[in-house]
Parts: structure tokens; sequence; C-alpha cells
């Protein structure tokens, strides 16, 4: 294993043009006893990391009576972490699989399953559909055979959600975070600026979220790990932050800048206001950034991220998807919800809490994990 990295925080003041709209509206809320927002926020800190030699660990003993340790591929991963679901799907399927002929009463239980799994009226009723024609056209007649029918339907419903993130395109790339408290969403950061430094790219991270407590030292925790710089302020203005290291990036040639913002529900409108400024800034700092909005999702709330995902698209304008804890109690059916109802990207999911489970998402392995 490789030893973390400690970084010493360099204040840099920020130059008196920094962030034309910092002043705009206050990032939070201001408590009644809080200083006046037109307080001149701290200067941001710059944490730098710096590298020193890498020294390989001692390797780990190797188990008794056991050939050595292989590490589990991402798809064999992806099916562990869809173990939950597949189980709780896979005793409604038996029944439904397990023999006898194809009905409207086999249907019915169908429609059951799949509501009950998350996927929404919209998005059961077309792969119902869907199924019916392949039942159709292939002349299945055995109930075993409709399995196959199912999974090519949902393969179809989610396959244009596959797509991969193009990171040529610009220089710095940057990339707006977005979503509700608890979803995962600097832990995401973290693990993408993981992701990117295997692909040779140089990464640096905003600390956008200067609302909830202690966000600020988990990205720089974040950085710590990933031996990347974070660009931070204590209690600041989370636009003057975005645009500072947008700047940071451009003069010092980085690839990809990774802007966490404040979580906050779609419901608060005042917040959501708030974030449009921040995209507003990030576009002043660097004409057409942000190039990439993402919106990371908990894959355990069901519906509710069809919900999160119309109203952040809606205010925002969103490029792209991330779902997030699919190892949890997640039914599975709201990658196909989110199809049906707003077909954004699905850039990555999530099923662990390593610092590589976080990957692009394919349908195919999706499907496969989900049923197999």
């Amino acid at each position: 294993m490789f030893s973390f990295f400690k970084r010493k925080p360099t204040p840099v003041t920020p130059s008196p043009d920094t962030a034309p709209e910092a002043a705009d509206t206050p990032d939070t809320p201001v408590p009644a006893a809080a200083e006046p927002v037109n307080t001149v926020p701290e200067p941001v800190a710059v944490v730098e990391s710096t590298p020193v030699p890498l020294v390989a660990a001692e390797p780990e003993p190797e188990p008794a009576g056991t050939e050595t340790a292989r590490r589990p591929s991402w798809t064999e991963r992806l099916k562990a972490g869809l173990s939950k679901t597949r189980d709780k799907l896979g005793k409604q399927f038996a029944g439904l699989f397990g023999g006898g002929k194809i009905d409207e009463d086999l249907y019915e239980e169908l429609e059951a399953v799949l509501l009950t799994a998350d996927m929404g009226v919209s998005a059961t009723q077309h792969l119902l559909d869907d199924v019916r024609k392949r039942v159709s056209l292939r002349g299945l007649k055995d109930a075993s055979e409709l399995k196959g029918a199912l999974k090519d339907a949902l393969l179809d419903l989610i396959g244009p959600l596959e797509k991969p993130l193009d990171l040529q395109r610009a220089a710095p790339l940057v990339i707006m975070m977005a979503g509700v408290n608890g979803a995962g969403k600097t832990t995401s950061i973290g693990k993408l600026a993981k992701y990117f430094q295997t692909l040779d790219k140089r990464v640096l991270l905003a600390a956008g979220d200067t609302f909830r407590a202690a966000a600020r030292e988990q990205l720089a925790e974040w950085g710590t790990r990933n031996n990347v710089t974070v660009v931070s302020q204590q209690g600041g203005d989370a636009a003057a932050v975005c645009y500072d290291a947008i700047q940071a990036a451009i003069a010092r040639k980085i690839d990809i800048v990774l802007a966490d913002t404040a979580g906050r529900l779609p419901t608060q409108l005042h917040l959501m206001e708030e974030i449009k400024k921040v995209k507003r800034v990030c576009n002043k700092a660097l004409p057409d950034a942000p190039h990439e909005i993402l919106l990371v999702l908990d894959a355990n709330i069901g519906q509710n991220a069809v919900q999160q995902v119309k109203a952040f698209d809606d205010a925002l304008g969103l490029t792209g998807l991330i779902l997030t804890k699919l190892d949890g109690t997640a039914k599975g059916g709201a990658i196909a919800a989110i199809a049906r109802e707003r077909p954004i990207p699905m850039y990555f999911i999530g099923v662990g809490e390593t610092l590589d489970d976080l990957r692009p998402f394919s349908a195919r392995d999706y499907v496969d994990a989900l049923f197999d």
C-alpha cells in the first residue's frame, strides 16, 4: 500500500476582480446572529500536495492453504453489490419464469414485480408492451422463455443512458457536482479524482460546499488520499471558490476541475437559485464552463430519484448522472424509471466504499448483474 501525503496550506489572496457575482447573494442562509453577508470573506486557501517518493508496502501474507488471492473483477463486484436487489427480484421472478403458459395472469404478475422494483408506472408499461411484442414475434409459449425477453427489453430501455464522458474537449474540463445532502456527492468527487488519475489526468478539487459542517475538511481528506490540490475557503461564497479554482487550474495547466457544491433539496427554491449562480460564475471564469453538470443520486431513494433528476435538470441543465449506493437496499429499478422519464446519460455507478468502486455505467453489465 502506498502512504498518504500531507499538505501544507498556502494562503492565496484572490484578485480584486475575482468572481464577479460573488456578492450577488450568499451561498448559504445566514442566521440572524451571523455577520453581515457583505463581510469580506477569508482568503481562498490552496491546499497543496507535496509528492514524495513512493515506497512499496510489505506484501500481506497469503491465507494458509490458499493460492494467491485474486482481486474480483468489476463485473464480479457489480454482481456482489447488486446481490440484495437480485435476491429480492429473483424470488419474485422465480415464480414467474418457472414454467407454465404465458397468459394475462402472468403479465399482471410481471407488472406487479416491476412496480415493486421501483421502475415506475411509465417504465413498467413500456417494458410490458415491449415484452408482449417480443413474445409475439418470437412465438414464445412457455413462461421460462419470458426472462430473456424481459432482459432484452430492459437493455433496450436503459442502453441509451450508457455514454462515455468526453475528457478531451476542454482544458481544464470543469465538472460541477450537484445533489441533495447524503447522496454521496463529496465521496463521489474523491472517487472520480482517483479514476481520472488512472487516465493520467491532472485533477484539482474546488471545495464549493461552504454550508455543510466539515464538508471542506472531508474534501481535503480526499485530496490527501489522491495527492491532488484542493481550493477552499472557510465559510465563504461557493461561487468565489469555484471561480478561483478555475483560475488556478488555468494557470497550472490542470486537466480537470471537480467543483463541489452544497447539498440542497430541489424544493428549497432560494438554494436552487444560489447553485444557478455558481454555474454563471463558472462561465465567467472560463467560457463554456461548466462543461459538465453531474447530479449524484442515492439509489436507495427509488422513485424520488426521478423527481430529483427533473428538478435539478430544469434548474441547471444536467449533462450526466452518477448513481451511488447500489450495494445497499436499492431495488434496482430507478435506472429504468430515469431512462423513461428523463433519459440523461448515466456516466457512473457505485457499488461500494473503496476508491475504485465507482465505474463507468455499462447497461449490459448492469442487466446481467441484475438477473443472473
